[in-house]
């Protein structure tokens, strides 16, 4: 495996697994003000060879409320149907296929959650389905939005919605659990930055409460010229007990900034005592 593992500018990986197979759906990047306008889907069985699956949604043919600002695309599978929680124009769209290589469509013809929905960003969705099969939604810039979601996987109670600003938080909630232990992780600092980096924190219940900010889990290498590492996603490896990767972005090398970004892989390890140790990014 080697780093990027995409060719061109993507940025906010979200990688998960069906079956046998990783897939990643980054946000297409190197535009000036994050413009872009489509998804793509990439899969691969070992992280190395990845298959491009083209585009799988465009916001100019397939939504109807939004033309540009197309970020951070997160995927979940949900009784044989594939769900795509995106953003555009700075609100939260889903959309569904029948293949997790789309092509996707949109489900409610609206957002999800409108721009002004609530206070800050509503940017950066992720959904995590516990083990009991109950799945949650997670967004937001400046806060971290969280709600369980119906079975429909296209509607939640908004009087159920919980806000959490764990320290240093700015964007990218994402949510895994490991022997009992719910993890959120966060990305700090700007995207533009070369700072931008991850955290975390835990809890007993996927909605928190969350308790105080553990640790950095991933961050800058300069003797290694890697910077701006950041928006990730974390997943298990098919068929193991505890081996677990992480993707994310971080500029692109040579030269990269905060619209110029590409996507890596890298191990995660825990500790002995449950804690995330450090990310080593490489090249």
């Amino acid at each position: 495996m080697s780093n990027p593992v995409l060719p061109g500018f993507t940025a906010d990986p979200h990688l998960v697994v069906y079956g046998d197979t990783y897939w990643l759906y980054p946000t297409t990047d190197g535009f000036d003000d994050w413009s872009g306008t489509r998804f793509r889907a990439y899969s691969s069985t070992d992280l190395t060879r990845w298959t491009d699956h083209g585009v799988i949604l465009d916001l100019a043919t397939d939504i109807t409320w939004a033309d540009a600002y197309a970020w951070a695309p997160a995927a979940v599978e949900r009784d044989g149907r594939y769900y795509l929680y995106f953003c555009a124009e700075r609100a939260i769209g889903v959309a569904v296929a029948d293949s997790p290589a789309g092509p996707f469509r949109d489900a409610l013809g609206a957002p999800l959650i409108a721009a002004d929905a609530y206070p800050d960003q509503m940017i950066d969705p992720m959904v995590f389905v516990d083990d009991d099969g109950r799945p949650y939604l997670y967004w937001g810039q400046g806060a971290s939005y969280q709600v369980p979601l119906h079975d429909d996987m296209v509607s939640f109670d908004p009087a159920r919605v919980r806000v959490h600003t764990p320290e240093g938080y700015n964007e990218a909630s994402f949510v895994i659990k490991r022997d009992g232990v719910y993890y959120l992780m966060w990305s700090e600092n700007d995207t533009r930055s070369a700072d931008y980096r991850v955290a975390y924190a835990t809890s007993g219940h996927p909605l928190g409460p969350w308790g105080a900010r553990r640790d950095v889990v991933l961050a800058k290498d300069e003797a290694q010229g890697i910077l701006g590492t950041g928006h990730h996603s974390v997943v298990r490896a098919p068929g193991s007990d505890d081996d677990w990767f992480i993707a994310y972005h971080r500029f692109a090398i040579p030269g990269g900034d905060g619209t110029h970004r590409e996507t890596a892989v890298d191990r995660l390890h825990f500790t002995g005592d449950g804690a995330i140790a450090r990310v080593t990014p490489t090249r």
